[in-house]
């Protein structure tokens, strides 16, 4: 099959390959990109990629915590100069404010605002700032107690990062340190049982051919694959993670001596989309 430079280009720019590198993973795997990095990463080319599929453009995400519902949500901009434009931060502050009260995109959209709707509103910051803008994404967290936390932030409730922590007990100090060690290391699933069977199936694959490329016997194998899925669950999952404040602990053991229980977690990053 062709395998476009576009697709080569994001595969390189996702794992550092070169360029033969990379096009021989998308022929070998008819140009998958997902599966491509796999096939790197068994060759010791590449390693492990958390996302999948990343937007470009600038923007800012906006935070909005009311009661015990929290919201993301991320407005895109062509330029970071109109992403720090005060108009466009006061109309993210708007619709995240807006936003508490509906479940998803598709009705915040078609919500009512002023004389019309927030996707009215939208055509109308685009035709005053004269720069394509788009809403592209939300998230809601529900909870006892909700903590955010906006990382890079150019006004307050908005930046380049933002997170909600979903606590049971002490909503103080801890929850705002959790959230922002979510900033930081960007966790891909609360424990090991939030993560995907896909996905542990997936590592389990890539570490097996690892071992097995290693000629070592299958009992080794099976050993050295189940102590990588320990590692794999240990650095990628919020509760098993070092906590970056204080790394002699996991997450899970600094929320338990603040009295506090972690029952969910969000964040959203600016050109991340999901």
């Amino acid at each position: 099959m062709t395998i476009s430079a576009a697709l080569v280009k994001e595969l390189r720019t996702r794992t550092g390959a070169g360029i033969m590198d990379a096009k021989k993973a998308l022929v070998e795997t008819d140009g998958n990109i997902e599966g491509a990095i796999d096939w790197l990463r068994t060759k010791g080319i590449a390693k492990a990629a958390k996302k999948s599929g990343r937007k470009t453009g600038e923007g800012q995400i906006g935070v909005c915590v009311d009661g015990k519902t929290g919201i993301l949500i991320e407005i895109n901009s062509e330029t970071d100069f109109v992403a720090r434009n005060s108009s466009f931060c006061q109309f993210i502050k708007d619709i995240a404010q807006h936003a508490v009260n509906y479940d998803d995109l598709e009705s915040l959209l078609a919500s009512p605002m002023g004389d019309g709707t927030v996707a009215d509103a939208l055509a109308a910051q685009i035709s005053a700032l004269g720069e394509n803008l788009a809403i592209s994404r939300m998230s809601r967290l529900t909870g006892n107690s909700i903590v955010s936390y906006v990382h890079n932030q150019a006004e307050p409730g908005i930046g380049k990062i933002g997170v909600l922590i979903s606590l049971d007990g002490d909503n103080g100090e801890i929850g705002r340190q959790i959230a922002m060690h979510v900033a930081a290391t960007n966790p891909i699933a609360l424990s090991e049982d939030d993560v995907p069977a896909e996905r542990v199936a997936r590592e389990r694959q890539v570490l097996t051919d690892i071992a097995n490329a290693s000629g070592k016997p299958p009992a080794i194998v099976e050993k050295i694959v189940d102590g990588g899925l320990r590692k794999f669950f240990q650095t990628e999952t919020l509760l098993n993670q070092k906590f970056v404040i204080n790394p002699d602990v996991s997450v899970k053991q600094a929320a338990d001596e603040a009295g506090a229980k972690i029952i969910g977690y969000v964040v959203m990053k600016v050109g991340e989309g999901g």
